[in-house]
């Protein structure tokens, strides 16, 4: 996808805090640094994002983080602003996972975005720009049947593509719950209007205890590209996902390895204890000189526990995320008597 109009493929991505990082292209298909993409008045674009507040919170949305200011007191920086945090409320950041597509939407010959977020709702931002460039306007929600599209479970991942080969852009929509959604464009392809949603793929799963499964299944959070996998002329699809599940029971050679790193754990842990009882309590070393070789010592210890431990102690579960690929078929033919 060539965003800004140079020749060279970019690339562009959602984030979780909610903002649109745009990765310039260059002839030597490497990228810049990420930039956050704004709209034609200079304003970020994060659908959904700002700062809220309530009787006990103050919330923002974005790509924030806490710091300490020059008073010692914590505040939220956002776009290069400290921001203080009222007296009695309790301070938050949030995001809203957007997941963006970049494509001429209506035929104009310019980058449109369409962007979908955390509720499950996907936004068109118009590009308004008079000649070439980028001047992305106000965005709106898109409708389906009349209705504010609004995936299951969340999460909505668009792309955009002729699905039904009728020369006009169709909506694809991934979902929270690891469905995937069409919406056939039933206008013109200058003014598209989208009609009810049709489930293309079913909910994914994602579960915990007895009944997960130990073998790889599809997850959830549905993110698709379209493309003709196959080059049969037919689209298919790509879906990701983010899937958990148990980890299959170890065979008789990582029992043995997990046994001999729970032997070596048991052994860092008396090396940790002895440290620390350098470090603190009755009998703590007060020669500063030794404290900081204690301090050192405790701290390669503890990096090496942690690493058996992850050998020794497994975790019951595997996160995920994979790549699933359904291949499209002939469409069937009605049989006329």
């Amino acid at each position: 996808m060539d965003l800004d109009g140079d020749g060279h493929t970019d690339l562009i991505s959602g984030s979780w805090p909610g903002e649109i990082f745009f990765f310039r292209g260059s002839p030597r298909c490497s990228f810049a640094a990420p930039v956050k993409l704004k709209d034609k008045s200079g304003k970020t674009i994060n659908i959904g994002g700002g700062r809220f507040e309530s009787a006990d919170e103050f919330l923002l949305i974005g790509d924030a983080t806490f710091e300490e200011n020059a008073k010692g007191k914590t505040v939220i920086r956002f776009e290069g602003e400290d921001i203080e945090i009222p007296e009695a409320k309790k301070g938050l950041i949030g995001g809203t996972a957007s997941s963006v597509h970049a494509v001429d939407w209506n035929a104009d010959g310019k980058i449109d975005l369409l962007i979908g977020e955390v509720e499950g709702r996907v936004y068109l931002v118009p590009n308004e720009a008079k000649g070439k460039g980028l001047a992305f306007g106000k965005e709106r929600a898109l409708y389906a049947g009349g209705k504010v599209i609004q995936v299951p479970g969340g999460d909505a991942g668009p792309f955009a593509a002729d699905w039904d080969g009728d020369g006009k852009t169709d909506l694809l929509v991934g979902a929270g719950d690891g469905s995937v959604w069409f919406y056939r464009n039933v206008g013109t392809a200058r003014e598209p209007e989208l009609a009810s949603g049709v489930q293309l793929v079913s909910p994914g799963e994602n579960t915990q205890g007895p009944d997960a499964s130990r073998e790889p299944r599809r997850g959830v959070r549905a993110k698709i590209c379209a493309v003709d996998y196959d080059g049969d002329g037919r689209l298919d699809l790509l879906v990701g996902d983010y899937a958990r599940h148990r980890r299959p029971e170890p065979t008789a050679q990582e029992k043995a390895k997990q046994a001999r790193a729970y032997k070596d754990l048991v052994e860092v842990g008396k090396q940790y204890r002895e440290l620390d009882s350098k470090l603190s309590g009755p009998k703590a070393v007060k020669d500063k000189v030794e404290r900081e070789k204690a301090e050192r010592e405790i701290q390669a210890v503890d990096k090496r526990r942690k690493e058996l431990r992850k050998v020794a102690v497994p975790r019951e579960y595997e996160h995920h995320g994979w790549v699933w690929l359904f291949k499209r078929t002939p469409a069937k033919r009605s049989a006329f008597r």
